[in-house]
Order: structure tokens, then C-alpha cells, then sequence
């Protein structure tokens, strides 16, 4: 089954809205004159909460072919939880992704497991695709070795979740985000494989091949192609580099490379 690549980038807390606005046309204007294939890749762009209606406003009005996701959302629907984003907010906002389980998020909010499950299962109530986050730090890879971690993580947020459910896995080795690190594409061919077996035994086969698996950590133009080599690996989140339009569309363009 063919997958269409996702390249998502996610801004973590940078950029306000009217920043986000020039960047998010510089990033058009840039791919249009690079004359690139918009259906050959799906792009997608996480701003901060404040950003989302500028950013959905933006792509509404000048059809600009990307998508929109969320940095995170509230386990709940509604209710006394100030400072919370239900994902009913986000789905009137024409967001199609959420990240969720995003390493920050377990280790500078205590996400648990469960709590990841709960908030994938508020994503899928309110029909975001939620792109679920796993990870290892260099001490549980020491540990336990490169798949057990993120293996672990990924089954208990797929519990309850329906065989036909539209999800994306992100693969994030927590010691290779923002380091420089990166991980080698063979190292992130075996957890991304390893992930998607996941996928088969909780959600199916048909399930397992049309999930997409991303691979995330220190992610740029010139390693990018060398990852999507790799028969598991269906794209990246990006980080840092989704902040520099120049670059992010270089990533995006990674099938023009030399040497792909």
C-alpha cells in the first residue's frame, strides 16, 4: 500500500502570529518557485495555540495546501480545566493532526502512558489524526536496547483504539532532539519496523500498512533523503528546522536530492 510521505513540522513554543504568518507564505512562495509537487508530499504545520486561527485563516484564503495540527490537547471535551484546548476547539478550527506523547510533554508535564491514551482517545473522539509520540532516552536504550521503550509506550496507546482509526507513530529517540545526535537511518529503520509491528498486532495488517511512521530528532536537509530511504520510515517531524523556510522546504523537497 502505497503511503504518501508527511513532513511536519513542529514549532514548539516559537513564533507568534503575525510571525507566523510570513512565515507561512514565505514557506509557499518558496516550495511554488521550487516548482514542487504538492500531492507528492503532505505537509503538515503545528504553530502555538495562539497561532491556529491565524494560520487557518491564511491557508483558507490565499488555498494554501497544508495542513494544520496541534502541539497537544486536553484529555477531556470540556469542563472547570483552565488553561486546557479541547480537542472539540481544535476540530472547529479545521485542524486535521494533534501531537500527542511528545517527549517534552512526558517529561516537562508527567505525561504517563495513560494519559497519552486517554488524550488519543479525545483526539480520535473529536476526528483529529492524532500523531503519537515515542521515544527512548540514551539511558533506557542503554538499558533495555533501541525497540523496548517505544514499543512499550505505542501499546498502551493503542489500547481501545478502533482497527479503522487514522493515526500517524512518530519515532523520536529522545537523545537525538535538539542534541545535533541524529540517529543513523538503520537505527531508525529498526524502531520505526519495530513500531509498525505494533500496529499490526493491536489495529491489523491493513491497519500496519497505511499507518504512517515518522522519524524525528536533529532532522535536516542534508540527512533527511538518507531516512526516507528506509522501507519503514514514511516522512519526519521536524523540529528546529521548521523554523527556517529555506531549509523546512528543502526538507519537504527532499525527492529532488542528489542521489535519492
Amino acid at each position: 500500500m502505497a503511503r504518501t510521505p508527511l513532513i511536519a513540522g513542529n514549532w514548539k513554543m516559537n513564533l507568534d502570529h503575525l510571525q507566523a504568518v510570513a512565515f507561512v507564505q514565505k514557506l509557499h512562495w518558496t516550495l511554488k518557485d521550487a516548482g514542487h509537487e504538492h500531492g507528492s508530499v503532505e505537509v503538515a504545520v503545528f504553530p502555538p495555540y495562539t497561532d491556529l486561527r491565524t494560520v487557518q485563516t491564511l491557508l483558507d484564503a490565499d488555498k494554501i495546501p497544508f495542513a494544520l495540527g496541534a502541539q497537544d490537547l486536553s484529555m477531556h471535551d470540556a469542563g472547570a480545566y483552565t488553561g486546557e484546548i479541547s480537542g472539540a476547539f481544535l476540530s472547529k478550527l479545521a485542524c486535521r493532526y494533534v501531537i500527542i506523547g511528545h517527549s517534552e510533554r512526558r517529561e516537562y508535564h508527567h505525561e504517563t502512558d495513560e494519559i497519552v491514551a486517554a488524550k488519543v482517545q479525545a483526539a480520535l473522539r473529536h476526528g483529529l489524526v492524532p500523531v503519537i509520540c515515542v521515544g527512548e532516552t540514551l539511558e533506557q536504550r542503554e538499558e533495555s536496547g533501541p525497540t523496548a521503550v517505544s514499543v512499550a509506550q505505542l501499546q498502551v496507546a493503542l489500547e481501545g483504539v478502533p482497527a479503522d482509526a487514522d493515526i500517524v507513530v512518530a519515532y523520536e529517540p529522545v537523545w537525538a532532539i535538539g542534541t545535533g545526535q541524529v540517529a543513523s537511518p538503520e537505527q531508525a529503520q529498526e524502531v520505526c519496523a519495530a513500531v509498525r509491528q505494533v500496529v499490526a498486532d493491536k489495529l491489523g495488517a491493513d491497519a500496519a500498512a497505511r499507518t504512517r511512521v515518522l522519524y524525528g530528532g536533529s532532522v535536516k536537509s542534508g540527512n533527511i533523503a538518507s531516512f526516507m530511504r528506509e522501507p519503514d520510515v514514511d516522512g519526519a517531524l521536524v523540529g528546529g528546522a521548521s523554523l527556517v523556510a529555506d531549509e523546512f522546504a528543502a526538507i519537504i523537497r527532499y525527492q529532488k536530492h542528489v542521489g535519492v
